[in-house]
């Protein structure tokens, strides 16, 4: 008997996407959808999206099944303790069980970068990958998920390190490249110092690169020089939904 997919969302900056996920393949099992996150992003506004995402999926998921949702925050014990890209009120706010609430089944919350990294772990860059594993995940801001052997330890926020006196993803980020006009040969000496610096100081056995940008990995990492292996995530945007079905799956 087939299992029946469960359901992963992805919450973020511009986007609120989610989508059934086969755990025994390791991909989406239908199309994503997404609506937009609200411009005023508060906890209940945001949950509000997240049960049309849900709704939207009613008829490929079981009633009860768990949903594993990523938010981009710092995530312990169910508390959301930091706000990246959005609303304050999202800080210290019991934001797991209001959307356990919010949707009457079970759900798990973590970190958005953390899902992409369980996701790479489980299914993709850096499955069976013994040792020390960072996967950065690179968009408006630089998001980070440490692992050792497989196993996640949560709520690494690398990409906020100091390096010339500046918080690291402020000057390395996919969204710097962006806003100042660089080309992928331009960014690449900020990349270089970014990861050069979590080389010395954590000396991994693999890099793992997601977010939108890694689609075009081939323009930038090979430009960059580490002793560390350096290599693109295989699941991309996804990842983030495919992590969180997992984990919730792992935790129901």
């Amino acid at each position: 008997m087939k299992t029946r997919p469960i359901l992963g969302i992805d919450i973020g900056g511009s986007g609120i996407k989610g989508a059934p996920v086969d755990l025994t393949a390791g991909e989406l099992a239908t199309d994503r959808f997404k609506l937009l996150t609200p411009s005023k992003s508060t906890p209940k506004n945001v949950a509000k999206v997240v049960a049309e995402v849900v709704d939207h999926f009613t008829d490929q998921v079981d009633a009860d099944a768990p949903i594993g949702i990523t938010v981009p925050a710092v995530v312990t014990h169910g508390v959301t303790r930091t706000a990246a890209n959005i609303d304050p009120e999202w800080l210290d706010c019991e934001a797991e069980k209001l959307l356990a609430d919010k949707l009457g089944r079970p759900v798990h919350l973590l970190n958005d970068a953390d899902a992409a990294g369980v996701c790479e772990a489980q299914f993709g860059a850096a499955q069976n990958q013994s040792g020390l594993v960072i996967v950065t995940t690179l968009g408006t801001g630089i998001g980070t998920a440490l692992l050792h052997n497989g196993v996640l330890i949560p709520n690494s926020e690398f990409g906020h390190i100091e390096i010339d006196g500046k918080d690291a993803e402020t000057v390395a980020s996919s969204g710097v490249r962006d806003k100042k006009g660089l080309s992928y040969k331009e960014w690449a000496p900020r990349l270089q110092k970014y990861y050069s610096t979590i080389e010395a100081l954590f000396w991994p056995e693999l890099f793992v690169v997601g977010g939108g940008v890694s689609r075009d990995s081939d323009k930038f990492l090979p430009r960059l020089d580490l002793r560390t292996p350096i290599v693109p995530a295989k699941h991309r945007n996804n990842a983030g939904i495919i992590g969180a079905a997992w984990l919730a799956a792992q935790t129901a």
